[in-house]
């Protein structure tokens, strides 16, 4: 515990009003006559967001309300070559008895700021049920964590930041949660160190059909199950229009991650604009406030390694070195395995049961970018918990605090097994 250092948001007082100035002069290309959210951000929503970003924004207050977390800082150095690695997280302790360690991890384009809203009733039992000790990092490249000057810092690199920093607040056994990227990660951690990651709850469903469906239903690039819920009908929907729509972000950050990077380092319009999109596709109508945006996107823009070196996570878990996540083959032809997203672009290894033991929970929310039936995400491992939401995105930490958090005690009250460790 001695390398952990406090840590305090405060943005640069000069470059906030570089910030200002850059929005100031800002150019705004035309749009077609109808525009509307199928062809991107309307420039009207970016308009307004930034003459906000630039005029109204409190930018003290907005410190202040990311400094009502603990934040600290810990050097983390990965094997393989890599370079020691300053790592910013957020770090709130239980004062209840046989509080259980929860590592919440975020994804691409979210930020350790998602913790906010569950960190402060996790760390309360109530009713004798489970509370958590909540560790919530930025990883590598986002946010307030150095990034990596060094190629192939992938999921396993991530995975590894992560459990090192758990060992290192003294938490050898462990629980993790998580969606996006965080899925990966977390995913990783639970079969790369089983022993200390014992139990995961992911809030995005990932998973392959069963060889049932597939034989049943041949040449169908999202078998339902013979009776299928209103939820799995409407998610093979909600998937489609995502593969088809709503995934050129990964094939261009997944290809040529530094051809964008000019783009967002240099045109604050630019970073806003590609990251509200997602925030408005991604969510269930959730009533994002100027205010929020501006934070999210201020987050990136200040981040110690870059606005752009958050999209490098892509490029990495594509071309790894170890083939554990995408086929090689599927690089050379137009990137076929990647066109279908989630569904194909994970190699086996993580979406496998190695009978590792690591129980797992699942929230389903509707508006996600991907809706799998449960006899696809059950496939993955060893699931003790499993509730359907009514709505709710992707952002689930953000959107629906109050559901993800009942689901955590729920999952851990009910299944004694993956409780049992923390209890004494």
């Amino acid at each position: 515990m001695d390398h952990v250092q406090p840590f305090t948001v405060s943005f640069p007082e000069a470059r906030v009003k570089e910030l200002k100035e850059r929005l100031a002069k800002s150019t705004y290309p035309d749009e077609l006559d109808n525009a509307n959210w199928d062809l991107g951000a309307p420039v009207s929503d970016i308009r307004r967001i930034a003459n906000h970003w630039q005029t109204r924004f409190d930018w003290n207050e907005a410190e202040a309300r990311l400094n009502e977390l603990p934040q600290y800082t810990t050097p983390i150095e990965c094997e393989g070559g890599f370079e020691e690695l300053s790592i910013h997280f957020v770090h709130v302790k239980s004062q209840a008895a046989n509080a259980i360690p929860l590592l919440f991890c975020h994804g691409w384009p979210g930020s350790a700021i998602e913790v906010s809203k569950i960190a402060g009733d996790l760390v309360k039992g109530q009713d004798g049920g489970p509370a958590f000790h909540v560790v919530a990092p930025s990883l590598p490249n986002f946010g307030f964590s150095q990034g990596t000057r060094k190629r192939g810092f992938a999921i396993e690199q991530y995975a590894e930041t992560c459990h090192k920093l758990m060992l290192r607040l003294g938490y050898d056994k462990y629980a993790t949660q998580g969606g996006d990227w965080g899925w990966y990660v977390t995913r990783t951690m639970s079969l790369l160190y089983p022993k200390s990651c014992l139990a995961t709850h992911f809030n995005m469903d990932v998973g392959d059909p069963p060889a049932s469906l597939v034989e049943s239903q041949p040449g169908v690039s999202h078998p339902l199950p013979p009776t299928p819920t209103m939820r799995e009908t409407k998610g093979a929907q909600r998937t489609a229009w995502f593969d088809q729509e709503g995934f050129g972000y990964n094939m261009l950050q997944s290809t040529k991650p530094q051809t964008i990077a000019y783009a967002l380092a240099d045109s604050p319009v630019a970073l806003l604009g590609w990251i509200y999109e997602k925030l408005h596709d991604w969510a269930d109508d959730y009533p994002w406030t100027d205010d929020e945006i501006c934070t999210w996107v201020s987050i990136y823009w200040f981040s110690n390694a870059g606005p752009a070196a958050a999209c490098r996570i892509y490029y990495e878990m594509i071309h790894d070195k170890h083939g554990r996540y995408v086929p090689y083959e599927s690089l050379g032809k137009g990137f076929e395995g990647a066109v279908s997203g989630t569904t194909k672009v994970t190699r086996k290894w993580l979406k496998q049961d190695h009978g590792t033991g690591v129980k797992i929970g699942q929230s389903h929310f509707p508006n996600d970018i991907h809706v799998l039936p449960s006899a696809w995400t059950s496939t993955i491992g060893t699931v003790v918990f499993e509730r359907e939401h009514a709505t709710g995105g992707h952002f689930a930490a953000y959107e629906k605090p109050k559901e993800l958090v009942e689901d955590l005690r729920v999952m851990f009250e009910q299944d004694n097994e993956a409780r049992q460790p923390w209890l004494r």
